[in-house]
């Protein structure tokens, strides 16, 4: 007997949480030599270089490398007399190249010297970095604070105060310390120290808007090195105030300790809203690609859905149907050429970076995840011969096979690039 289900008896879905980032932290916007930041513009990506400033040739070369990987504001070093006579030249160097990345003047205990003595550094800088932790020392903090802030008001330039945790403001935190000594439920040190990095920044920041620098010249930032710290301090800067925000993790670390704890800081962070421009500090390898944090920030942020920066190549992690090593080869290869092809395609393909291509290894979840991509292919695992159906937006196209596969699967996501993005 062949039973009949009722509208009432029909399986009902439960109420689904909402997918998505909370809403972005209410900041306001900053620009940057029409980079704009915060106030609900795109979050921004950001590096520095570690080169000596004063060496021109290696500064510029550098500066080149991190924004044609992608850093929209660039950071340098400056720390002493021979880098700041150098700036304006690095300037020159690259508007010659047609590179026009936004320069950050990094500034420590001599900044307001440095920027009085160097008129042409002043101009030349779109934003200066300074640290209220070491701007100056007792009666002469107030005065080269005021002094690097007032030059910033001349220049018509943005200013990141940046608190740092290992330069802190030692007469704040002791003058902390010292009430919560006093206090009847003290708290532990390490929140005491956090509530000064919070207070560092936050006061420093009204205090540039007392002397006459607008809000939307200002930006802040609470470097710590441990995860939940820099989440916690963040959450509480977000309720306080409405600068506009800058992430990281400083001394994150090398290799994947130092991403893993970047993505998972500040992917905590964005998610709650929290954030307006990015830095993720890796330490190089030796003779490292510095332009690699660029990469994981941007890939951090595509990964989340915040931004698009190249397109997205989906790829099997492999497992024992997968031993043969063709898929492996033909991802990375994929993965290298897409990268390798995107200055040019962006300049030919508007929205090029939105596309989605798949290479999977097996049968089992390959043609279902190849479907979903824009362009797929899907290789048949061990001990087949590599024939491999390909995909196009949800239909199998055709079958490749023989030592050409791979050049013939990049042979159709260029036809797909052209066709799709070509009349853009």
């Amino acid at each position: 007997m062949t039973q009949t289900r009722s509208p009432s008896d029909a399986p009902c879905l439960p109420p689904q949480p909402p997918c998505g980032p909370l809403p972005r932290h209410q900041s306001v916007a900053v620009d940057i030599e029409g980079i704009r930041v915060g106030g609900g513009a795109p979050i921004v990506v950001q590096s520095m270089t570690n080169t000596d400033t004063a060496d021109i040739d290696a500064t510029v070369k550098q500066v080149m490398a991190l924004a044609r990987a992608g850093s929209e504001l660039v950071r340098i070093t400056v720390d002493r007399e021979e880098a700041a006579t150098a700036v304006p030249h690095i300037k020159e160097r690259l508007l010659k190249h047609n590179v026009t990345v936004p320069l950050i003047g990094d500034f420590h205990y001599i900044g307001h010297s440095l920027l009085a003595a160097h008129p042409a550094c002043a101009e030349a800088l779109a934003k200066y970095r300074i640290n209220p932790g070491n701007v100056g020392f007792r009666e002469k903090r107030d005065r080269q604070f005021t002094a690097i802030v007032e030059m910033a008001i001349h220049y018509n330039k943005t200013v990141r105060i940046g608190a740092n945790w290992g330069s802190l403001d030692q007469e704040l935190l002791t003058d902390l310390m010292d009430l919560n000594a006093k206090s009847a439920a003290p708290l532990d040190a390490r929140a005491v120290m956090r509530e000064a990095m919070v207070q560092s920044a936050v006061l420093s920041a009204d205090r540039a808007v007392e002397i006459g620098l607008p809000k939307d010249r200002i930006l802040l930032s609470a470097k710590v090195s441990a995860v939940q710290d820099l989440i916690t301090i963040y959450r509480m800067i977000a309720e306080r105030a409405d600068y506009a925000l800058h992430l990281g993790l400083t001394e994150a670390g090398m290799g994947s300790k130092g991403i893993v704890a970047s993505a998972a800081a500040m992917g905590v962070l964005l998610q709650e809203g929290i954030g307006d421009t990015i830095r993720v500090s890796l330490t190089p390898e030796p003779n490292g690609d510095r332009t690699r944090e660029v990469k994981v920030a941007q890939e951090l942020l595509q990964t989340m859905g915040f931004r698009t920066f190249v397109p997205l190549v989906a790829a099997c992690p492999g497992c024992g149907r997968t031993t043969s090593t063709v898929f492996q080869e033909l991802a990375s290869d994929i993965q290298t050429w897409i990268s390798d092809s995107m200055p040019e395609w962006k300049s030919r393909y508007a929205g090029v970076e939105n596309l989605n291509v798949a290479v999977m290894g097996c049968i089992v979840n390959g043609p279902g995840e190849s479907k979903h991509a824009d362009i797929g292919i899907s290789l048949p695992g061990t001990g087949e011969q590599p024939v491999a159906p390909v995909f196009i937006d949800g239909a199998k196209s055709v079958t490749l096979r023989g030592p050409t596969l791979a050049a013939d699967f990049k042979q159709l996501v260029a036809d797909y690039i052209e066709k799709r993005y070509g009349t853009a």
